[in-house]
């Protein structure tokens, strides 16, 4: 089968691997139908990480039919179609019981994530509960609602884990720091949630107009102080009741902390790309900072098929470019060039 390996940066390449088996009893195999390109993948491909060359790629996000299951699958059977986070809880720990399955307890945090997923198999471990099927089968689906799914196995859960630990509420104003494919389900996880006035923080023509159709109300371009001031006065000097900070870097983190108002949480789902933050910067006004890895299979099964299925979300259309596996050095490419939002990978 084919798979994409990690050359240097700016390079990632196809090589012909083995077909992976089942090893553990609650693994199963999964026929790639969909997967995509992260905006974290895209720390390696710029050279911002330190990978090994010739290493497995870090995609981690697939929609697919199960080929094979392990003899301990009781929930799952050949044929099915399915979402596969890139989390895996096992569902009955503390952490995965208490809705945070992105840091289930129930197996070593190593076997937590998904990783070498831009293929045409994969195993996937610890299925049970973790994957959520979907009804049917691909040929049921448009393309439109086939790329929904995709995004529910990372990008849309990610936006709605930030609303949910910045507990968004109906009237509230939202800022959105960040306007790759999660700060756009971001917006779409405020507007779910009944947010009153959405902010986004966007440069990107193409971004700032689809954060729009997704319900947000104000677009602010500038960034740092500027932008602060920006949202400031957006706020008439009030700050956000809640910021969702879907970044990771430095600058959107300090962004983040200074558009708040007093006694507000930041959702902080971007990969931490920072340096140390001075926690004087918000203990003076009661800030609190949550986040962490997505709930996926929580947000999923609670809230997100159901919206997706209902017709009440589009996550699908943050990606505005479809690739073949052969051609996934372009949609890394893309992405890094900011020509396409998320990169769609079709098998």
């Amino acid at each position: 089968m084919k798979t994409t390996v990690f050359m240097k940066p700016g390079q990632v390449a196809v090589k012909e691997v083995n077909v992976p088996k089942i090893i553990e009893k609650d693994d199963v195999i999964l026929r790639v139908v969909r997967t995509c390109v992260c905006g974290s993948d895209l720390w390696n491909y710029r050279g911002d990480d330190a990978k090994e060359e010739g290493s497995m790629n870090s995609g981690h996000e697939v929609i697919g039919i199960v080929e094979e299951a392990g003899e301990d699958i009781t929930t799952f059977k050949k044929g099915d179609f399915v979402i596969a986070p890139f989390i895996h809880g096992c569902g009955h720990c503390a952490a995965c019981e208490a809705g945070f399955e992105g840091d289930c307890q129930g197996h070593p945090m190593g076997e937590n994530f998904s990783g070498g997923y831009q293929a045409e198999y994969v195993r996937y471990q610890h299925a049970n509960w973790s994957l959520i099927k979907i009804p049917g089968q691909p040929s049921d689906y448009t393309e439109g609602m086939i790329a929904n799914f995709m995004a529910l196995a990372d990008v849309m859960p990610t936006g709605y884990h930030a609303a949910h630990v910045a507990h968004v509420k109906a009237g509230d104003t939202v800022a959105v720091v960040g306007d790759g494919a999660v700060g756009l389900c971001a917006v779409i996880a405020a507007k779910l949630r009944g947010a009153k006035r959405i902010i986004i923080m966007s440069r990107h023509e193409d971004r700032q107009k689809l954060a729009l159709e997704f319900g947000a109300t104000d677009i602010v371009a500038e960034r740092g102080e500027e932008g602060i001031a920006k949202v400031q006065e957006l706020t008439t000097g009030a700050g956000c009741d809640a910021v969702l900070e879907c970044v990771g870097t430095h600058l959107s983190t300090e962004t983040a902390i200074a558009i708040a108002r007093p006694g507000a949480i930041v959702g902080r789902v971007g990969v931490p790309h920072t340096v140390d933050i001075n926690i004087g910067d918000y203990w003076m006004v009661n800030l609190a900072m949550a986040g962490g890895p997505a709930s996926c299979t929580t947000y999923d099964k609670e809230v997100l098929l159901k919206a997706v299925l209902d017709g009440q979300i589009n996550p699908g259309k943050v990606f505005t470019q479809s690739y073949k596996l052969d051609e996934i050095d372009q949609a890394y490419k893309d992405m890094a060039d900011r020509k396409t939002i998320k990169a769609m990978i079709v098998m």
